[in-house]
């Protein structure tokens, strides 16, 4: 059935002349699987790329989504731009009209800054479950985690800036940490290797500070293995192995599921490949409980102000940061 489809798009677009004035376009979210018969020149011999919008894409998306909506003046859609890198058109849009959505329920009239950094918590975690009930002690563990993901983040160099930190339920997470990430179109191993060690920081604050893990860290584990081994059987960041890629993934067709590998190296190579995903997650699970230790006192600053103020963010987050840490009282004699 396909290739009788492709043949008779073949035959439509060879008929016409070279001065004919039409011109033949078509979209695709799977340009990999197009029949190279599609491809070759005099018929579809041109690929435009629609990618993600930039900097200057987001503020022109914000200014379409925007028109007609009342805007506080203090909204800056340049810094929403700024705060929304790899968001997608729709993003944009969504994030727009949950804006409005909250200023009405607040009977404001005009959308301020305040729902529009709310909407974007929406898009990205989803919207707050301040009706889950939690205990006292899992609140804890919570703040714990994130403000361990925050300050190892703030201490490495090559990591986004900590924007906020939460300990509100948003989606199926009980905490949500958010960094300013720029446009970026190449990423170092440099930049790789702190993404790993403050995605790890949150499973090592709790085990610094309760001798214990817990399952919250399940979605941190699998992205940290899941880069890790990126970095060595697709980036070709392995000092072991070298620049070379290892095993050709077959993905399922229209579906975008990757449902299995072929593998093309050896089982010596496989030992390998794993025993050089496991030293990368060990380096930077060491990473983190370095600064975590070394910082002690400041991660529970941090989780003092975060348990009782639940929310923290922007300057005052900063300002956190930058704040001695108070002496501990002398012990009695």
């Amino acid at each position: 059935e396909r290739e009788q489809t492709l043949n008779q798009i073949l035959v439509e677009m060879d008929g016409f002349d070279t001065d004919t004035s039409v011109i033949v376009l078509a979209a695709t979210n799977r340009p990999d699987i197009l029949d190279p018969a599609l491809l070759r020149p005099g018929r579809f011999d041109r690929r435009v790329i629609l990618d993600r919008p930039d900097i200057n894409g987001r503020v022109a998306i914000l200014k379409v989504h925007s028109n007609g909506k009342p805007l506080d003046k203090s909204v800056s859609l340049e810094v929403l731009a700024k705060e929304t890198a790899g968001f997608s058109g729709a993003d944009l849009a969504n994030l727009v009209n949950e804006a409005a959505i909250l200023a009405a329920r607040r009977n404001k009239k005009a959308i301020e800054m305040q729902e529009l950094d709310e909407s974007i918590d929406r898009v990205i975690a989803g919207p707050e479950r301040k009706s889950r009930r939690i205990s006292p002690k899992e609140k804890e563990i919570t703040a714990y985690h994130e403000a361990g993901h925050a300050l190892v983040a703030r201490m490495l160099p090559n990591t986004d800036p900590v924007h906020k930190i939460s300990i509100v339920a948003r989606g199926m997470a009980l905490g949500y940490t958010k960094t300013l990430s720029e446009d970026r179109y190449l990423l170092t191993r440099s930049q790789f290797k702190d993404m790993l060690a403050s995605l790890l920081a949150g499973h090592t604050a709790e085990e610094l500070i309760f001798n214990e893990t817990t399952t919250g860290s399940q979605d941190d584990i699998e992205r940290a293995t899941k880069l890790a081994r990126k970095m060595v059987t697709d980036y070709g960041m392995s000092d072991k192995l070298g620049p070379r890629t290892f095993g050709h993934k077959e993905e399922l067709v229209f579906l975008g599921r990757e449902i299995s590998e072929q593998r093309d190296y050896s089982d010596k190579i496989a030992q390998q490949i794993d025993d050089e995903v496991h030293n990368i997650i060990q380096q930077a699970y060491e990473v983190a409980k370095g600064i975590l230790t070394q910082n002690k006192p400041k991660l529970i600053q941090i989780v003092e102000r975060l348990v009782a103020q639940e929310t923290i963010e922007g300057e005052e987050l900063e300002a956190l940061f930058n704040e001695p840490v108070p002496s501990p009282p002398p012990e009695a004699t």
